[in-house]
């Protein structure tokens, strides 16, 4: 079965190899000239240094990579920041075509030490949107926390929420457990994961060092130096909950606390906010009512893009973002912003 999977994972890069270097990759661009294209970025960074015990699926590309994925946005797109989004959707300017922007989530550190001077020499605008709550802080998500305990533990096995024990023998597989786990995690209410994740350590034996999540996200002058530069900030919640796993209060409380600290961070109106998890699954109309309700102009989810202008339009409050994977070459980088990516399964 493995070798039946490294044989279509091969074929599949082939052929993603030839459409790019000859071009099939961008049969039909014109039709969707008047389209935004957004790209969806966590980290930058390196997930197979020896010292990386963080999430590794979060990471979205290296810094060698991103640099040469701004390269082929700069050959064949045109990067527009959101305010310019916001002012074409209030009738006081036009885009341009085949128009891109380019988004990171949470808050990362190495957002602002990896991937700020890579588009500043591209002159490139980005949006990032902040989980307040973990700015400047040493509170680290639950996939972090997850995913050092798992690195760490000195055990073979974990019995998971629903009963199931899941066991490992090697790296690849405690990965893989660890990659399940704090997937299962997402179909829980909120207050039900929060108690699995704080017994987490201890049923794996693991003890976290105090402080040793401090330098994983940018704190508060980060963020303002990188603003001074030219890059935007968008809300994506306090905490970081699955909206449609809490209640709608709780929704607002974490829309609406999330864009006023920005704000009074920064001195500015935040005009975007992110769905943590973005899927379909993960928000609703009411929960876009909420959105607007609060003053922000757009939102974004993770359904597979690009979208053509006129859905933007339509709805700006679940404009499609493209998910970037460290696993994904330039060739396949390409594929994922080609229109036909809209029609994946996943």
């Amino acid at each position: 079965m493995y070798s039946s999977q490294s044989d279509r994972s091969s074929l599949k890069k082939k052929v993603f190899d030839f459409a790019h270097k000859t071009g099939l990759i961008r049969v039909g661009r014109g039709l969707w000239a008047k389209s935004l294209t957004v790209v969806n970025y966590h980290r930058i960074d390196d997930p197979d240094k020896e010292d990386f015990f963080s999430f590794k699926p979060n990471v979205s590309a290296t810094p060698e990579d991103f640099d040469l994925q701004m390269d082929y946005l700069a050959k064949w797109f045109n990067v527009v920041s959101l305010k310019q989004v916001v002012q074409w959707l209030n009738g006081q300017n036009d885009l341009p075509p085949y128009a891109a922007l380019i988004t990171f989530d949470d808050g990362y550190l190495d957002n602002y030490a990896a991937a700020y001077p890579i588009l500043s020499r591209h002159k490139f605008p980005a949006l990032i949107f902040l989980a307040t709550e973990h700015i400047g802080t040493d509170t680290p998500f639950y996939w972090d926390m997850a995913a050092y305990c798992f690195y760490h533990t000195e055990k073979d096995h974990l019995a998971f929420p629903d009963g199931k024990v899941e066991h490992w023998s090697n790296r690849e597989q405690l990965d893989a457990v660890s990659k399940h786990w704090i997937e299962f995690m997402k179909t829980l209410p909120q207050a039900e994961k929060q108690g699995h994740v704080q017994h987490l350590p201890e049923a794996l034996g693991v003890s976290v060092p105090r402080g040793f999540f401090q330098k994983l996200m940018m704190n508060w002058d980060q963020v303002r130096e990188l603003q001074k530069g030219g890059i935007e900030f968008g809300a994506h919640t306090m905490r970081h909950p699955i909206l449609t796993r809490i209640s709608l209060d709780e929704v607002r409380n974490e829309i609406e606390g999330s864009k006023f600290r920005i704000e009074k961070e920064l001195g500015e109106p935040v005009l975007g906010f992110a769905y943590p998890n973005g899927q379909l699954a993960d928000l609703n109309d009411k929960i876009e009512k909420i959105v607007a309700d609060s003053g922000i102009h757009t939102a974004f989810t993770l359904l597979n893009g690009p979208s053509l202008l006129g859905e933007v339009k339509q709805n700006p409050y679940a404009i499609r973002r493209i998910f970037i994977s460290h696993r994904h070459s330039l060739p396949e980088y390409a594929a994922l912003l080609n229109p036909i990516n809209r029609y994946r399964s996943s």
